[in-house]
C-alpha cells in the first residue's frame, strides 16, 4: 500500500486508514514505536494487544477490495 505524507504545520503525516490502525490495535491518539532498520521504517504499537486471526482476516479484505484496483496495478 503506498500512502502519501501530508503537510502539518512545520512536520508531515503519515495518515493511517481506520482498517490499519484497527489491524495494528490502535485507537485515536494511540502510540506508535518508530524503528529505522536498513533504510526501512518501522512502525509498531508502543502497547501491542492480541488481534484475533478472524479480526485480521476481515480487515483485509477490507482494504483489499477499496484498493484492489491499486493493488492490481502494483501486481502489473
Amino acid at each position: 500500500m503506498i500512502k502519501q505524507l501530508r503537510k502539518v504545520g512545520n512536520s508531515n503525516a503519515l495518515i493511517l486508514d481506520k482498517p490499519i490502525l484497527e489491524l495494528l490495535g490502535l485507537e485515536e491518539n494511540g502510540q506508535v514505536q518508530l524503528t529505522i532498520q536498513d533504510g526501512h521504517l518501522i512502525v509498531t504499537p508502543a502497547f501491542p494487544r492480541v488481534v484475533r486471526a478472524e479480526d485480521v482476516t476481515g480487515h483485509l479484505d477490507y482494504v483489499m477490495k477499496k484498493r484492489a484496483n491499486v493493488l492490481s496495478r502494483l501486481a502489473d
